[in-house]
């Protein structure tokens, strides 16, 4: 606690030396990822909270920290009340909060590096006239985070043709063509899993994400600016990419902007900083607001990548499945293991197999009430949580890979679960069947087929608080768009190629959870004019926790068939 009350104390001082009301500390980092690395946790750094999400607000004489649902219970561990009041992101946001505890004439201080561009135009017109927002030359918690780990400095990966099906090359005159498209002269990329695939290479600057902290400008001559540290270029950077790739130093990045006046660029406000906004403005550059130009081609994989997707969830499946085995056999002694080392348990196997270069996300293993937090993680309790009898046990987990990504989750008996439980298992499960299933005609979008997987649910008058799919990378992040399933997705169609998540589920707080999760991949039917999901992911589900007349004969057909499957794929390489 302190240590804490120390650093808002030096926070303070900065904000009234600099003349300033409020500051907003955001859990983001420059590049706005979901994931970031250690050196950039500065919300960690000044409250405590080491969550993915979240914002703090410190005043003058107060302070909050806003955090969204998943981490009302963490927060309160973690950060002391008498420093930092406790508030909920998205029923309290913290303008209005700052609204109505500061006086008209406030100066509130942001980093524009942290924030999106569209946001700083939101947030001027929410806080209008009655409160300045301030952008800051310079970040107080980069000043006094003395102790602050050091960035990461491998070199990159260089990605071979064989994993990615396409050049470099190929990749940036495909982008290129449609920048000339859209009558504009340059695209500014500072999504890293858009570079990463742009250029055909990987990193390990960022935990679970196997990309390159780095900015970009692509041209309409397909040339592009790479700015990043280049220590983490190797020799072979310039054979690998092909002619028209300069690389430079981040810091060169203001120079090089400049010579974008009167240029159109393209940027998307909701994905790139406002930072990088102010200084193409600066220069004179025309903004063109549009999506990443990667972001689509980026989404649709190739031959190449799905034939490498089926490949290492083939892999992955072994990991899980020996996992699963191993699991009853503990179960079944009567040994209750806490989730720290089941997880460890099942990270270790999936280490094992080949082309392993990590976790695609951390480890969520969740015993009995623990699970009905979907983003739970143990390693965030002061002392993990211990399976129980009559329970479940919900793993939720993935690789990465050189030739793809997985993301799998399981939900599994711990004895003799309730009839209840067994219930909601089986209305789960045949969402996710049902949508599994689905055919559905060009144009049609995630919102259009969510119903699909709630349908059972909403019957029984339950759902779930969550999106039941995301798009996954090919070697690389784990959630990608632009395409997703839910109640509220936008309505980007699904198109063959995509790779997406399955997985309902259902959460009784306090008691279980329970989420049945594959990834597909879209294809065309064979019922001409239709697309139709084919499974990645062939790993049992638990039978034990079904209710059989629940079902219908075509739903217990589809599960016995993709058993069948399973065993096919899987059994030739488990013992």
């Amino acid at each position: 606690m302190s240590q804490i009350k120390n650093r808002l104390a030096s926070i303070r001082d900065w904000m009234s030396a600099n003349n300033l009301n409020a500051l907003i500390i955001p859990h983001e980092d420059e590049y706005l990822s979901e994931y970031i690395p250690p050196e950039c946790e500065r919300l960690a750094w000044a409250t405590g909270f080491t969550g993915s999400a979240g914002a703090a607000v410190i005043l003058n004489n107060k302070a909050a920290i806003f955090v969204d649902g998943r981490y009302t219970v963490q927060v309160r561990n973690q950060v002391n009340e008498s420093l930092l009041e406790y508030k909920h992101l998205i029923s309290e946001p913290y303008l209005k909060w700052i609204q109505e505890n500061t006086d008209n004439g406030a100066k509130v201080g942001y980093d524009s590096r942290l924030h999106r561009a569209n946001w700083v135009k939101s947030a001027k017109k929410s806080l209008g006239q009655k409160l300045e927002l301030v952008s800051i030359s310079e970040n107080p918690i980069d000043l006094y985070w003395h102790e602050k780990p050091a960035a990461k400095c491998e070199e990159a990966l260089l990605l071979d043709e064989k994993f990615t099906g396409k050049s470099s090359a190929d990749k940036r005159n495909e982008i290129a063509t449609t920048l000339k498209s859209k009558n504009v002269d340059a695209a500014f990329l500072t999504q890293l899993d858009s570079i990463a695939w742009l250029l055909n290479i990987r990193g390990t600057d960022v935990p679970c994400n196997p990309v390159l902290l780095c900015h970009a400008i692509i041209y309409s001559d397909s040339s592009v600016d790479l700015f990043i540290n280049l220590e983490k270029i190797p020799d072979e950077f310039e054979n690998h990419v092909g002619p028209g790739v300069k690389t430079l130093l981040s810091s060169e990045m203001k120079t090089q902007i400049s010579n974008l006046n009167q240029k159109k660029v393209l940027y998307n406000s909701t994905g790139n900083n406002a930072y990088c906004a102010q200084l193409l403005s600066e220069a004179g550059a025309k903004i063109v607001e549009g999506d990443d130009p990667c972001t689509l081609p980026k989404a649709c994989k190739n031959d190449v990548e799905l034939e490498g997707m089926k490949a290492c969830h083939i892999r992955d499946a072994v990991a899980e499945c020996e996992f699963l085995t191993w699991f009853d056999d503990q179960v079944n002694q009567g040994n209750m293991l806490d989730e720290g080392t089941l997880a460890n348990k099942l990270d270790g196997l999936r280490a094992n197999q080949d082309m392993y270069k990590g976790l695609s996300f951390g480890t969520i293993s969740a015993a009995a009430g623990n699970a009905a937090m979907c983003h739970y993680s143990h390693l965030n309790q002061d002392v993990p949580g211990n399976l129980e009898m009559d329970s479940v046990y919900l793993v939720d987990s993935g690789g990465q890979y050189l030739d793809g990504t997985t993301d799998i989750t399981r939900t599994v008996a711990v004895g003799n679960p309730s009839k209840f439980i067994k219930k909601m298992f089986t209305l789960v499960l045949k969402g996710h069947i049902s949508l599994g299933s689905a055919r559905f005609p060009n144009g049609i979008g995630g919102q259009h087929v969510d119903t699909l997987a709630r349908q059972f649910l909403w019957h029984h008058g339950y759902d779930f608080d969550h999106g039941t799919g995301h798009g996954v990378g090919c070697f690389l992040n784990v959630h990608e768009g632009p395409h997703r399933i839910g109640k509220g997705a936008n309505n980007v169609p699904l198109i063959p190629g995509m790779v997406v998540s399955n997985e309902p589920g259902y959460y009784e707080d306090g008691q279980f959870g329970i989420r049945c999760e594959n990834l597909v991949f879209v294809k065309e039917s064979t019922k001409e004019g239709l697309y139709e999901f084919e499974n990645l992911t062939f790993v049992p589900f638990d039978t034990r926790l079904i209710d059989k007349s629940l079902m219908t004969d075509v739903e217990l057909n589809w599960l016995n068939e993709y058993h069948k499957e399973v065993f096919e794929k899987i059994a030739p390489h488990v013992n």
